[in-house]
């Protein structure tokens, strides 16, 4: 059924995934859709959306949020979308494709973007009750309800990127979480054996466990059917309620099985380089459905992107091709920075390993270089920030040994290499093949002046986002090289950076955000409410400075209260089905048994869960908001005050026992530990501050991994700043040692008071200490060696703030007009929120959550609401 002279030619696409909808958009590029009618059969009941984000839907990421698609486009470009209507058969003969509603279209081009299914084992009962996959919304739906109704103990079958998310959603869901891997590694096929162990180390420390090196022999079910444990191909037995199956996909094949089409040995539909099959040349197949020309099948959307593009292009009758993609990938699994490159195994001849391994921190870093010294490939696991750099490197022989690569930032001998040592043919984006020429291009040839302007323009950072960090660096130093000024301001108010508004600040004894907007704002900006960006910024500058410029340094008093973030609105950190969690400051981790008793009466008496933190608190989870005064209350009474684990400020200066209990231990760690907590308690700055006290160079408190961190010698301390863990793990390094206690205390006043005045809105201390011109050595010569002569009153600062320390949670329950505000409806004082609730668990409770809705219409509804011509 070809069309005839003049008729409209129909192009069918069958799949409406990630890839389906970036053939649209390469369609509509080329405008095809003004000279075809496009027809669009989608098997899922909502339009293609972001299924690498898939794990964040159960973080509260709406299905609307992960939408790809903007019905707008569709409707503007005349596109047909039938959702929840799958092609069930093709007639190649005929040229048309039959839906599963029945209805019948005949195509001049078919395009086939089925994707891929989830493998499942041919195991014993691997379809009983209990048992899923983890491919859509709607098994993430499913997963969650029998998780709450039904399971306590969940396995996951299969340790790559999907099985990991899996196994993180089912910890997020309270359960028990297994990993089950027949690997001897986790994530095989991106990391080596040593990138797998640093990997396996995070995730235990995590409360997951993981088997690798096993197989499942059968799923174990009860006499309904239900699932209650799993044998292992070792002879062991692991019991659990719940199986998700995520041991890899198959290409989604059968429709083009049925047609005739040649699919491979293996699976996948055979494409020619154009995309294009191979045993009819008015089909195309694209996606984790086709077997590519080079004999791969990919299932990164990268390629797959690559491949609508291609197709999109043969059918413009343009040329393109496609002759295989670069694997490389940059995730964020539980957490944890995870990243490979070019030929992350080494399996290039004569190649050499480069490798920096910190098994306590969870770092990894190894690149594969070639005899003359080309980047070859690399694994980074725990820190990925130099993946865009390095790979954008790899191929070429970088400018600097390649030793110094692999080292922490500000370790020694260590290099960063920024985007500006990248040739132009470098590619940034790998995901839409954007190159550093062409990112350059949209500032000086298109005028873009910002990153989202370079991603429309471009669409370099729309993928997979793994480079728009490097983006944005581009883009400024781009326009910096044109001669444009970059507007550095804090936000659309003002023009100038924190650190200057800082300044200002502190100069002109500026104490109300209304009188800094009106007089140093943006011209549009004075008069206004300013924004969510500058408001808590200016928050808490004006708190951190309270007492040298006259300001109240209570951050609920007057306007200062409309300034801060919401966990400061009351004092308490809010938790995700509304409660909040109360956190007593236990200053170096001391306890009486007295106050452990305190803790657990109050924790009992309001129905509280609690756990030990990792700063040596305890956390009360579950109060009310109109439960917090009457819990502080009790707290104050006792002794307690508030830990300040809701602001950015000082949270805890951690501590081993130190030389009081410890054989091993040189200095009294744990009152230097207390001295610090209670002289820098309450200290608002641009991010939290975490601290800690070793007593002994065994390093039992992890100072090393803290804002700032003290290790006791034989001599005295030693001084560490810019650590940090977490996500983006960084060693500290070391400003001062053999300090006295004296030393050491104005050190860190100097320290944190020039940290304070000089980083940016929500910038931690390792990232300040990277940034800043002259990194460590500059910040030695300044608060040691005092070179720019402003020691004296950095610790002025640092002694004001001293003397002028209140407890907010005392200063709240005395306040009968501030406990006003702790209520859940304001005209309804006395009813508490409906939506809190909890159920039991482990002997405590958890949050009870609403089931994940996924807010739209029923399938049949959207079915006829989507057509459009």
């Amino acid at each position: 059924m070809t069309a005839t002279p003049g008729a409209t030619p129909t192009l069918v696409l069958v799949g409406h995934g990630m890839v389906g909808q970036r053939f649209l958009e390469a369609l509509a590029e080329r405008g095809l859709t003004a000279t075809h009618r496009v027809v669009v059969l989608c098997e899922e009941p909502r339009p293609a959306y972001d299924r690498v984000a898939l794990t964040s839907y159960f973080s509260g990421r709406t299905a609307d949020e992960l939408s790809l698609t903007d019905m707008e486009f569709i409707g503007t470009h005349g596109i047909e979308l039938y959702v929840g209507d799958p092609a069930e058969t093709i007639d190649r003969a005929a040229r048309t494709v039959t839906a599963r509603s029945g209805r019948a279209f005949a195509y001049d081009t078919l395009v086939l973007a089925t994707g891929s299914y989830p493998f499942v084992p041919p195991v014993p009962h691997k379809d009983a009750t209990g048992c899923f996959v983890y491919r859509t919304i709607d098994d993430l739906l499913a997963i969650e309800e029998y998780a709450r109704s039904r399971a306590t103990v969940g396995a996951v079958v299969g340790g790559g990127l999907l099985g990991l998310e899996a196994a993180g959603a089912l910890k997020g869901l309270g359960l028990t979480s297994h990993i089950v891997e027949f690997a001897p590694r986790l994530m095989p096929v991106q990391v080596d054996e040593g990138g797998g162990a640093a990997l396996l180390r995070t995730i235990e420390e995590m409360g997951l466990t993981v088997h690798t090196g096993v197989g499942t022999q059968e799923i174990v079910v009860d006499s309904e059917g239900a699932v209650t444990g799993m044998k292992l191909s070792d002879g062991s037995e692991l019991a659990t309620d719940m199986v998700v199956f995520s041991a890899g996909v198959r290409p989604r094949d059968q429709l083009a099985r049925d047609c005739g089409l040649t699919v491979g040995e293996r699976g996948g539909i055979t494409v020619d380089e154009q995309c294009r099959t191979v045993a009819d040349p008015h089909v195309f197949a694209i996606g984790e459905c086709a077997l590519a020309a080079d004999g791969r099948v990919y299932g990164l959307v990268a390629p797959g992107y690559e491949q609508a593009e291609t197709a999109a292009a043969t059918i413009a009758s343009d040329e393109a091709s496609f002759t295989g993609a670069d694997l490389s990938t940059k995730l964020k699994l539980l957490g944890v920075d995870v990243a490979s490159f070019g030929d992350a195994h080494g399996t290039a001849a004569d190649c050499l390993d480069v490798v920096y391994s910190d098994a306590r921190s969870g770092l990894y870093k190894k690149l594969v270089i070639g005899r003359d010294g080309t980047l070859l490939g690399g694994v980074l696991v725990g820190d990925a920030d130099a993946y865009g750099t390095l790979k954008a490197f790899t191929g070429s022989v970088p400018p600097v040994a390649p030793e110094s690569l692999v080292l922490p930032a500000g370790a020694s001998g260590g290099a960063q290499l920024g985007p500006s040592a990248l040739p132009d043919e470098a590619v940034i984006c790998s995901c839409h093949n954007v190159s550093k020429g062409t990112i350059r291009g949209a500032v000086t040839e298109h005028s873009c002046t910002t990153v989202p302007e370079v991603k429309k323009c471009t669409k370099a950072g729309t993928g997979c986002g793994s480079c728009v960090k490097v983006l944005g660096q581009l883009v400024t130093a781009e326009l910096e090289a044109s001669g444009v000024e970059v507007d550095k301001g804090l936000c659309g108010c003002f023009a100038q950076t924190r650190e200057e508004l800082y300044e200002i600040v502190l100069a002109l004894r500026v104490n109300t955000y209304r009188d800094l907007l009106d007089r140093y704002g943006r011209e549009g900006a004075r008069g206004g409410d300013g924004c969510e960006v500058c408001k808590p910024a200016v928050g808490s500058i004006i708190a951190s400075l309270a007492p040298t410029i006259g300001a109240s340094g209570y951050v609920l008093d007057g306007e200062q209260a409309a300034l801060q973030d919401s966990n400061d609105h009351f004092l308490a950190n809010l938790q995700k089905n509304g409660s909040y969690s109360v956190v007593p400051r236990i200053p170096g981790g001391e306890i009486t048994p007295e106050g452990l008793i305190t803790i657990g009466e109050i924790a009992r008496d309001f129905g509280l869960y609690t756990k030990i933190t990792g700063g040596q608190r305890i956390d009360m989870f579950g109060a009310r908001v109109e439960q917090l005064p009457l819990i502080w209350m009790r707290l104050v009474d006792a002794g307690f005050e508030s830990g300040h684990a809701y602001g950015k400020a000082l949270r805890t200066v951690k501590s081993c026992v130190g030389s009081t209990w410890c054989r091993y231990g040189v200095q009294d760690s744990v009152r230097m530990a207390i001295d610090l907590e209670l002289r820098y308690r309450g200290l608002r700055s641009p991010h939290k501050l975490k601290s800690a006290v070793s007593g002994c160079a065994r390093e039992c408190a992890e100072a090393q991994s803290k804002d700032f961190g003290v290790i006791a010698t034989a001599a005295g301390w030693n001084l560490y700043v810019g650590g940090n863990g977490g996500a983006t793990p960084r060693h500290a390094d070391l400003l001062a040692q053999d300090l006295s206690d004296t030393e050491l205390v104005r050190l860190i006043d100097r320290f944190l008071m020039f940290y304070i005045r000089t980083a940016d809105r929500l910038e931690r201390t390792s990232t300040w200490l990277e940034r800043i011109p002259g990194g460590l050595d500059h910040v030695r010569d300044v608060v040691v060696e005092d070179s720019l002569g402003i020691c004296e009153e950095l610790e002025s600062l640092m002694a004001a703030h001293v003397a002028g320390y209140a407890d907010e949670w005392a200063a709240t329950i005395d306040n009968p007009d501030k406990l006003a505000r702790f209520v859940s409806f304001v005209n309804a004082p006395d009813t508490p929120d409906p939506v809190v609730g909890f159920v039991p668990e482990r002997d405590q409770m958890k949050p009870d959550l609403p089931l994940l809705s996924i807010g739209m219409r029923p399938a049949e509804d959207l079915l006829e609401g989507s057509a459009q011509r």
